[in-house]
C-alpha cells in the first residue's frame, strides 16, 4: 500500500520540489502552504508522515506539531527549518517529532528519515505501540553546536528526556560532558535536585559514603547519620563523572542499585528506594577497560542503554566560530569587558590547532586573552600560549608545505591525516598508547589508520 505524505511549508519551491521527488519515489503526496491548511488536510487525508516547517505564516510549527499529536499521538512528523539551533532541535524531539532536518533539505537524508518513519509506524501498528508524551516545561543549558554530530546529540537528548533510563556520556576531557548531563536533567526533572560527583576525586572509602550515605557510628568519624547522593537526589539526577575511576567493589554496588532500584546506607540495614536517574560520564574507552579487567561488563551494559558520544573540538571545527561568539559574550559579562571578536588571523590559527583540551581549553585561552587584550578584537599577540603549542598554526610558508604537495596541489583530508600521523611518529619516540593520546584517538582506531596508510610501527 502506498504511504501518504503531507508537506506543510510556506515556501512554494520547497513544496513543489518535495512533491515531485516524493511522488517519483512512490509516495502519495499532498501539500499545504499554511499550518491551518495543513491541519485540515491532515484530518481529511490521514497521512502516514508529515513534513512540517517550523516557521509558518499563520501558526508556529510547534503548535501545529501539538495539534497533529492531539489528532493522532502516533503520527510521524519530520520537522524542517533553516535555523540551526539546539533549542529547536531538542524541543522538537521532546515534543514528539520523529526527526528534525535542516534546510536546505538533503533529499537523501529526508528519504532515509521517511523510510524510518514508515517502518516505525508499521511496527507500532503490529504491536499497538504507544508513545510517551512529555508535558514538562522546556529548559536547556549552554551547549553550542551547528554540525551534524551535535544535531544528532540534540535529538537524542530530546528523546531520552521523555524517560528516566540511565545515560552514558562519552567524550574527551573538556568536551562538555557535564553540560550534556545538565541539559538532560533540565529537560526531565528541572524542579528536582541535580547532584554531580567526580568519582576520581574521592577515595573509595569516602566515595561509598558519599553515594549511599552512612549510619551513625558505622566508621570512625561517623558521628551522625548522613544521607547519600542517591537519597538527596530524590526524583532528580545523579551525575557520576569519571565513572571509569570507580573501584570494582563500588561498581558492584552501583550495579545493584541499577538492577534492584534500592540500596543500604553504610552500616545500615534499611533498604532505601532509588528514584533518581543515573547519568554517567567517562573520557576513557570502557570496552578496553573491560578487557583489562578494570571495569565490569555487566555494569557497562546496564549503563549503556543510551550512549551519547561527544566529538572532540578538532572534529567539529564548524562550531568554532559560534563557540567563540558565545564564550566571548559570556566572558564580557563576567569580566566587564567589551571584546567584539577574534581577528581573522586567529580564526585561521584556531582552525588548524589540534585543541587537545577541547572547549575547556578554548574558553581558558579566550579568558586569558580577554584579560590582557589592549583592543576590542583579540589578535595573535593576545595568545602567547599558542606560539609553541603542539598542533599550532604554522607560518605561511610552512603551512602550505604541510597542506600542499610539491606541485602546490592541496592535499585531501586522508593525505593530511597520513602526513600528520607520520610526522608524529617521526618526531616522537613514544609508544602506541602515548601516541594515541597525542592524536586523540583510541588504540583500535590508531591500528586501523596504520593499516589504512601502510605505516610501519616497529616500537612499542
Amino acid at each position: 500500500m502506498m504511504s501518504k505524505i503531507l508537506v506543510i511549508d510556506d515556501d512554494s519551491s520547497i513544496r513543489e520540489t518535495l512533491d515531485l521527488y516524493l511522488t517519483e519515489e512512490g509516495y502519495e503526496v499532498a501539500t499545504a502552504p499554511t499550518g491551518t491548511d495543513g491541519l485540515n488536510m491532515f484530518t481529511q487525508n490521514a497521512p502516514d508522515v508529515v513534513i512540517l516547517d517550523i516557521r509558518l505564516p499563520d501558526v508556529n510549527g510547534f503548535r501545529i506539531l501539538e495539534e497533529l499529536r492531539e489528532e493522532d499521538e502516533n503520527v510521524k512528523v519530520i520537522m524542517i527549518t533553516a535555523h540551526h539551533d539546539m533549542e529547536s532541535t531538542i524541543r522538537a524531539m521532546k515534543e514528539g517529532a520523529f526527526d528534525y532536518i535542516h534546510k536546505p533539505v538533503d533529499v537523501n537524508e529526508l528519504d532515509i528519515a521517511i523510510k524510518k518513519a514508515v517502518h516505525a509506524l508499521e511496527m507500532e501498528k503490529k504491536i499497538k505501540g504507544l508513545l510517551v508524551e512529555s508535558s514538562r516545561d522546556y529548559k536547556v543549558g549552554d551547549i553550542i553546536g551547528i554540525g551534524p554530530q551535535m544535531r544528532e546529540i540534540f535529538k537524542t537528548i530530546g528523546v531520552v528526556s521523555q524517560s528516566r533510563t540511565p545515560v552514558l556520556i562519552q567524550g574527551e576531557s573538556g568536551t562538555g560532558k557535564e553540560l550534556i548531563a545538565k541539559v538532560i536533567h533540565n529537560n526531565t526533572a528541572a524542579d528536582e535536585p541535580y547532584i554531580g560527583i567526580n568519582c576520581s576525586a574521592i577515595v573509595e572509602t569516602l566515595l561509598e559514603s558519599e553515594l549511599f550515605g552512612h549510619e551513625k557510628g558505622s566508621f570512625t568519624g561517623a558521628i551522625n547519620r548522613k544521607p547519600g547522593k542517591f537519597e538527596l537526589a530524590r526524583y532528580g539526577t545523579v551525575f557520576l563523572d569519571e565513572i571509569s575511576e570507580m573501584s570494582l567493589n563500588l561498581q558492584a554496588k552501583l550495579l545493584r542499585v541499577l538492577q534492584e532500584k534500592e540500596f543500604e546506607r553504610v552500616g545500615g540495614k534499611d533498604r532505601i528506594k532509588v528514584n533518581a536517574r543515573i547519568v554517567a560520564a567517562t573520557n576513557k574507552n570502557l570496552k578496553e577497560l573491560i578487557r583489562e579487567g578494570l571495569f565490569r561488563d555487566d555494569l557497562y551494559y546496564r549503563l549503556n542503554i543510551v550512549t551519547i558520544t561527544i566529538p572532540p573540538l578538532r572534529e567539529r571545527r564548524e562550531d568554532l566560530k559560534p563557540l567563540i561568539d558565545y564564550l566571548l559574550a559570556k566572558i564580557n559579562v563576567e569580566l566587564h569587558k567589551h571584546i567584539v571578536g577574534v581577528s581573522d588571523e586567529m580564526i585561521e590559527i584556531f582552525n588548524h590547532y589540534s585543541w587537545p583540551g577541547n572547549i575547556r581549553e578554548l574558553e581558558n585561552l579566550l579568558v586569558r586573552a580577554a584579560v590582557v587584550a589592549k583592543g576590542q578584537v583579540l589578535v595573535r599577540s593576545d595568545f602567547p600560549e599558542l606560539n609553541d603549542a603542539p598542533g599550532q598554526h604554522k607560518p605561511a610558508g610552512q603551512e602550505e608545505d604541510f597542506f600542499r604537495d610539491a606541485s602546490g596541489r592541496i592535499l585531501t583530508l586522508d593525505e593530511v591525516e597520513e602526513r600528520h600521523i607520520r610526522r608524529v611518529l617521526k618526531d616522537t619516540k613514544k609508544n602506541k598508547g602515548e601516541i594515541c593520546d597525542i592524536l586523540g584517538i583510541s588504540r583500535p582506531t590508531f591500528e586501523r589508520k596504520l593499516e589504512k596508510y601502510n605505516i610501519p610501527f616497529e616500537r612499542d
